[in-house]
């Protein structure tokens, strides 16, 4: 990871994809999904989706990045291929060619790292954070109720541990579930309108429930404002009784929504739980049309605090412009 100095004020997108050659290879070797032909990607559960060779060329994701400004942009694996949840050697396979190739990309690139499901072990991500990974990206699918969090439980405390955040994303699509994958009839991008917000409307609410009771100072951050999940806070209100607190140490990035949703989260969570994040290469940056002092936390004071231990950020100064 970058390591920042306390002049900066960083700006950060702290959600994108880009395939390392390494984990391409490894998917083309691959017989079964996940798996890349050529440059077709196979899932179960999705439409076969044929990816853009020039989305994963690294020279060119750098030009983009420098082009949108940035000082620092994560990349992570893509949880919809399913990696972290197949059987231990399967997946420990593509988990170590993911994590080879993201730690070689240059500059302005950083990485969060992954980790098998099915055989949880703490010590291996233990590792890869001293590695230089900035935190843990887990699929949302992971954690969607106690035995998720039971099963996650050592990865968890390992976050806590070191001070480094969670961030959850999407996961991949299970077709026995009735509001899955797509179905005949279906437009293609039905897995990701439907069960990605779906899982990550879940996920926010799992979390309240199961995950910060068993991990009081983790910080986390939901992909795509955890699909609107906060704005749902009147009906929970109504049927809990009880609309709670903002949580400091939980974040919203700001992936595939514009001016209307992102506004809408800010009056609920305020502007300090909010980060900037794209999704490259498979949404655009949005202009937010927001004040510079809005920008600069979304993009540079938040994803610091995200990112770095409180006093690790205190010690950055970084101050709104003035």
């Amino acid at each position: 990871m970058n390591r920042l100095r306390s002049d900066e004020a960083p700006v950060a997108d702290i959600h994108q994809h880009l395939w390392p050659e390494s984990l391409i290879d490894a998917l083309r070797a691959r017989t079964a999904p996940p798996r890349l032909c050529d440059w077709t990607l196979e899932l179960a559960g999705e439409p076969d989706y044929v990816a853009d060779p020039r989305d994963h060329d690294v020279a060119w994701r750098a030009e983009l990045a420098r082009a949108d400004g940035l000082d620092l942009a994560l990349v992570s694996l893509s949880s919809p291929l399913g990696i972290e949840s197949l059987a231990p050697a399967e997946a420990g396979e593509l988990l170590d060619a993911y994590h080879e190739g993201a730690l070689a990309l240059p500059d302005p690139f950083g990485a969060w790292a992954a980790a098998c499901l099915t055989d949880v072990d703490p010590g291996a991500l233990s590792r890869e954070l001293e590695r230089g990974f900035v935190g843990l990206q887990l699929p949302a699918t992971a954690l969607l109720d106690e035995a998720g969090y039971d099963n996650a439980r050592p990865l968890l405390e390992v976050l806590e541990e070191e001070g480094l955040p969670l961030m959850v994303h999407p996961g991949p699509v299970e077709e026995r579930h009735a509001l899955a994958g797509q179905r005949a009839g279906e437009p293609p991008w039905w897995p990701a309108m439907v069960p990605y917000v779906q899982q990550m409307h879940a996920a926010w609410f799992a979390f309240r429930v199961h995950g910060r009771p068993r991990h009081p100072r983790l910080r986390v951050c939901f992909a795509l404002l955890a699909g609107l999940a906060p704005l749902h806070g009147e009906r929970f209100a109504a049927r809990a009784g009880d609309r709670g607190v903002v949580d400091p140490d939980v974040f919203l990035e700001v992936s595939s929504y514009g001016p209307r949703a992102v506004d809408a989260t800010v009056r609920v969570v305020g502007i300090d739980g909010l980060v900037n994040g794209s999704d490259r290469p498979y949404a655009e940056p949005v202009s937010l049309d927001m004040s510079p002092a809005a920008l600069h936390a979304i993009c540079s004071a938040n994803a610091m605090r995200l990112l770095y231990p409180k006093e690790v950020f205190d010690a950055l100064a970084i101050a709104s412009p003035a």
